[in-house]
């Protein structure tokens, strides 16, 4: 009997690239006006919603619109515009927080990157040139596309952010390509996302090399050593460092997603765990275990995930991580006495024996699949769990 599966079409696939512009002294200081005017505006839009206690971006406009363009005339109103929206989305997030019991405080920038939309810029693919609006009116400035994105030539674009970083100038273009749709084939992966190992997957494949950690603590004995020096060299070195580890990990974790994703076939789901406020509920009081936790990018991982699964036509999901380091995937037996040491797993009920993080992942992916259905003293699912996921085995074509 053929089976008839199931198709979802993504609502957008946006990808962002980023150009690097190479603007004329004169274009600079109009460039350095459009975002010291846009901040403005920012700032003053969050200031009058914070007093009020608003955040709606329609009540917003009407509060603070004229009061902005006349304080900041030469700033296009779409540029107005889009600051709100921006300070708008900050108010909302941050009263978000102060309802959960957070310490917040009012939303405030030093340098806001200007939003650019279909009004207010034009990029030339070929002449590599994009047309900005700014303070000063609409200039031309040259750009550079890098080798990996040209593959976004000829697709449409819709919005770009200014970045001033470290005195380069930057536009962050977002790009809009075809979808590609999800044929759901109920074939599932389950991704173990730990501090030690990356990532290891229930197909058997553990994602991440040993020696990255290795990078990592000796860019950590560098820095804290040149901090505890502080000397002029030393403050120079240190500047020096900056971002070289949010680099190197964001390369680890494009590595580890696009190895995850080239194993799979389109139409798998991926299975992850929610983390999220992981840190708030692990202890790690001090030394090497709470610098680690703290410094875990699961968060970017996930998203790098989630944009180069949809891609290819798989899904990315995420389940409740809760027992899945201690329950036994071969018989369904959940206690915590079942992780003996961070890598070694030993049921205690049926002596089941695995990578700790390798059981992990596959109780991430049967939970996915067929749910947990254990019984009161929490033994082997009382619905058959091993019959069930042979016959979505030998159910796919």
């Amino acid at each position: 009997m053929q089976m008839r599966h199931a198709v979802w079409y993504n609502n957008s696939m946006n990808r962002t690239i980023q150009i690097r512009l190479k603007p004329t002294p004169e274009q600079v200081k109009a460039l350095a006006e459009t975002t010291k005017q846009f901040t403005e505006s920012f700032n003053a839009v969050c200031a009058e919603g914070w007093r009020l206690r608003e955040n709606n971006a329609y009540t917003l406009h009407h509060l603070t619109y004229r009061k902005c363009k006349a304080a900041n005339p030469a700033l296009v109103s779409d540029h107005h515009c889009q600051a709100r929206q921006r300070a708008a989305a900050a108010l909302k997030a941050t009263m978000a927080l102060e309802r959960k019991g957070k310490k917040v405080s009012r939303p405030q920038s030093a340098f806001c990157p200007p939003s650019y939309n279909s009004n207010t810029y034009r990029l030339d693919w070929a002449a590599r040139s994009v047309n900005l609006s700014t303070t000063r009116g609409r200039i031309h400035v040259p750009f550079i596309l890098p080798v990996y994105a040209t593959w976004a030539e000829g697709h449409k674009l819709t919005t770009a952010d200014l970045i001033h970083r470290k005195g380069k100038w930057y536009l962050y273009v977002c790009v809009d390509v075809p979808d590609v749709p999800f044929v759901d084939k109920d074939a599932a992966v389950g991704v173990d996302l730990g501090v030690t190992r990356p990532a290891v997957t229930s197909d058997n494949r553990f994602h991440g090399k040993k020696h990255w950690r290795e990078v990592v603590k000796r860019t950590f004995r560098l820095t804290r050593k040149l901090q505890l020096n502080g000397s002029k060299s030393a403050k120079h070195h240190l500047r020096r460092l900056a971002g070289r580890q949010a680099r190197f990990r964001r390369d680890c974790d494009h590595v580890i997603s696009k190895r995850i994703v080239s194993n799979v076939e389109p139409g798998t789901t991926i299975v992850i765990e929610n983390l999220t406020n992981i840190r708030a509920r692990v202890k790690a009081s001090r030394g090497e275990a709470k610098r680690r936790l703290h410094s875990w990018s699961f968060a970017q991982l996930a998203a790098f995930l989630a944009y180069k699964a949809e891609a290819k036509g798989c899904r990315v999901v995420r389940i409740d991580p809760r027992h899945t380091s201690q329950r036994c995937n071969a018989c369904g037996h959940i206690y915590r006495g079942n992780r003996r040491t961070q890598s070694e797993f030993q049921c205690r009920s049926c002596g089941h024996r695995q990578n700790a993080d390798l059981n992990a992942s596959k109780n991430i992916r049967d939970k996915h699949l067929v749910g947990w259905a254990t019984g009161p003293s929490g033994g082997p699912p009382s619905t058959g769990l091993s019959s069930q996921l042979a016959r979505l085995e030998t159910s796919q074509p």
